[in-house]
């Protein structure tokens, strides 16, 4: 078992920057692909971005592409989504999720995947 704690959500403005964390604990973190998924409510959670083992690859969805940067610091188990030139259409509940499958390799996830644990999420709202 996963546990998986966000934080760094928040209220801010429109074209302004926030960076979310998340936490794990309970297994190894450095054999666990991790990713970001978001959700409106009445809406289906979308995934958002996802990241491998090592970092160093990275997969986006196209409405954050080039503005949300995933990325990782296995020393401290724990993954990031820098957001910047927020929009409100990114007004949403963020969850971190990790993949159960050790040593998988990641990409982009459906939010319906069995193999993913998720946190408890952590609310952004961008104000226009």
């Amino acid at each position: 078992q996963v546990q998986l704690v966000e934080s760094g959500g928040g209220l801010v403005q429109a074209g302004g920057s926030l960076r979310l964390s998340c936490a794990a604990s309970g297994r190894t973190f450095s054999n666990t692909a991790m990713a970001w998924f978001r959700q409106v409510p009445g809406k289906e959670r979308e995934f958002v971005a996802s990241i491998n083992l090592t970092g160093l690859r990275t997969y986006y969805a196209d409405s954050v592409k080039g503005r949300f940067t995933i990325s990782r610091d296995n020393a401290k188990n724990s993954v990031y989504l820098q957001m910047n030139r927020l929009k409100s259409e990114d007004t949403a509940a963020y969850y971190c999720a990790a993949d159960r499958r050790p040593l998988y390799s990641g990409g982009v996830y459906s939010p319906h995947d069995p193999s993913l644990y998720w946190g408890q999420g952590t609310q952004v709202t961008v104000s226009s």
